[in-house]
């Protein structure tokens, strides 16, 4: 009758859609319902006698041993988590509950595939901060390292790359990032015709040769796998993301489904990102000229004069004014005119150095904040060298033009030791030149 009842009863377990175990003590399985093969992949028969370590991912062996410790020590345990390797290789997400029975000396487990809720919660936590990072982000490229950060969070990751379309078409790499903070990890020639077709067809491309990565100096590439996915905005491709996979790894169609949610969302980021930059550029620089506008004029002004009060250091302001530019308005027209601006605003950030501000600050008018001066002389051999590139000509449709310019000059600190007393002294230099 107990033989009879026996086999009833492991009839029954195996109409269960959970897997149960029976484990030794030394952790071999004695027994496994027909359940575990929908959720690993393995028969009974292919299970049966061996450790059950053998189907743990590596990175739980030891979390599970010490949970396995506390089972046979008679704790009951409900709701342990733990991942497996599926027989396709693929990962699995087990939820269990287990017991151990002194009588048989053998631990008795019941467990839940979880994958299908753990990649639901995984694909909402991505995209929960994915959407943090876009407010928080002060610009791009910090976003693109917080987007790496979480990627690296979700899949494994060796390197990651940005591809995105400028407003003119043209697609760069403006985020390389590889192991160990490398860049740049692929040969951008190769990648641009890659990502271009994937952008294209808005389908991901899934890589296991060297075709993108970069070679380092005297080395072959490792063959590395690599994914690289459409950034699609309303259905209109803004660029790709490309994802180097470690050693040895390759991306599985569950990695593959949370990066298509999380791509959706760094898309809409990345073109977040760039309307706040499009936004804040129109904010501080000037339109035409591309150079700082009067209101960023006066933060880097306000800036360099903080520099100077600290080490301290002379520091120059140049006030700069076309002469009769207004005739040029009349009769070649306001689009010559504007042409010749860009010409001269272009003229002097050759006159300078990358440390020191040219900025427009409306009209004919522009400032140059010169830092680390030695003196007067400094200043003044800045504004003969700008007189000079001026008065070089420039063409504008079918006409060759020179320019003068009046510039007054303030020194700090001897002319002034704040913004408004600066600028009144180099205006008024300016105005007693043009008259004079």
């Amino acid at each position: 009758m107990e033989r009879q009842l026996e086999n009833r009863l492991l009839k029954c377990v195996d109409l269960l859609l959970d897997a149960v175990f029976l484990v030794d003590e030394d952790g071999h399985i004695v027994y496994v319902n027909s359940a575990c093969q929908g959720i690993l992949g393995y028969t009974p028969a292919e299970m049966i006698g061996r450790s059950m370590a053998d189907f743990i991912l590596p990175d739980d062996r030891p979390l599970t041993a010490r949970e396995s410790a506390q089972v046979m020590a008679g704790h009951g345990r409900v709701g342990f988590e733990n991942r497996y390797v599926h027989k396709d290789g693929h990962t699995v997400h087990i939820m269990w509950s287990a017991r151990w029975s002194e009588a048989d000396r053998l631990r008795i487990g019941v467990a839940r595939d979880v994958t299908r809720q753990k990649r639901a919660e995984a694909i909402q936590i991505a995209t929960y901060a994915v959407s943090e990072a876009a407010h928080q982000a002060t610009d791009l490229d910090s976003l693109f390292e917080w987007i790496h950060a979480i990627i690296a969070g979700q899949v494994p990751l060796a390197g990651l790359a940005v591809a995105i379309r400028a407003p003119r078409g043209e697609l760069s790499f403006p985020y390389q990032r590889g192991e160990g903070g490398a860049s740049p990890i692929l040969d951008e020639a190769r990648a641009h015709a890659l990502c271009t077709r994937v952008m294209a067809e808005g389908t991901a491309l899934h890589l296991s040769t060297d075709t993108l990565e970069l070679a380092s100096a005297g080395q072959s590439p490792r063959y590395a796998s690599w994914l690289i996915l459409p950034l699609v905005t309303r259905q209109e491709a803004i660029g790709a993301l490309a994802l180097q996979a470690p050693a040895g790894a390759r991306y599985d169609d569950a990695d593959r489904e949370l990066l298509h949610f999380v791509s959706a969302q760094v898309a809409t980021a990345i073109e977040h990102g760039q309307l706040k930059a499009e936004l804040l550029r129109a904010a501080r620089y000037d339109e035409l000229t591309s150079l700082p506008n009067r209101r960023l004029f006066h933060d880097r002004l306000n800036t360099a004069l903080a520099r100077s009060r600290r080490r301290p250091c002379g520091m120059a302001l140049l006030y700069i004014d076309i002469d009769d530019f207004k005739h040029v308005n009349d009769t070649l027209g306001h689009a010559a005119g504007d042409l010749l601006l860009q010409h001269i605003a272009r003229r002097l950030e050759g006159c300078v150095r990358k440390a020191d501000t040219v900025a427009r600050l409306g009209g004919d008018e522009f400032v140059v904040i010169l830092e680390e001066v030695h003196g007067p002389d400094d200043a003044r051999e800045v504004a003969d060298k700008i007189r000079s590139a001026l008065r070089n000509y420039i063409r504008i449709d079918d006409s060759l033009l020179r320019t003068e310019a009046s510039i007054g000059i303030a020194i700090y600190p001897e002319n002034g030791t704040n913004a408004e007393a600066l600028l009144k002294h180099a205006d008024g230099g300016m105005y007693r030149e043009k008259m004079g």
